[in-house]
């Protein structure tokens, strides 16, 4: 039986690396330890019936109220691939490793349909160019809440 791990695995010349931090491995780990244990050793199992939970079932039934519970409206695992390309560049990481990390063919993807930054990285990034323009030294800040 191949699993999708086995299929990227055995194929990996496919897919560039994206590296995974020791520390969220080990998280892992300990959720799969309170995890019902499966023949499959699923990370998500479902205790009814020892396979995952599909994707549809858990977007339906608690991300989406959640959302709009929040006030965030009907959000949905991709939701998350906006927030972490978000995050990813108020680390201020090069775009090119954005790309990678999102696993985008093109550049293009990355900055046209997940590139809007967020008003605090915007305003991080004007600041030293707001400065410059009044004349005021590095250390000198300007407050704007």
């Amino acid at each position: 039986m191949h699993s999708l791990f086995n299929l990227i695995s055995n194929h990996s010349h496919l897919f560039n690396d994206v590296p995974i931090e020791r520390g969220f491995i080990l998280e892992l780990r300990k959720w799969q330890a309170l995890c019902v244990e499966t023949e499959g050793r699923w990370l998500f199992p479902s205790p009814v019936t020892d396979r995952p939970y599909h994707a549809d079932s858990i977007r339906a039934d608690y991300l989406v109220p959640t959302g709009l519970q929040l006030g965030l409206g009907r959000i949905g695992f991709h939701t998350f691939r906006h927030t972490y390309r978000a995050w990813l560049d108020e680390t201020g990481a090069p775009v090119g490793v954005q790309q990678k990390l999102m696993r985008h063919a093109h550049v293009s993807t990355t900055m046209d349909l997940y590139g809007k930054a967020s008003a605090l990285a915007k305003r991080k990034a004007n600041r030293p160019i707001v400065q410059r323009l009044l004349r005021r030294s590095a250390t000198q800040r300007i407050s704007i809440q």
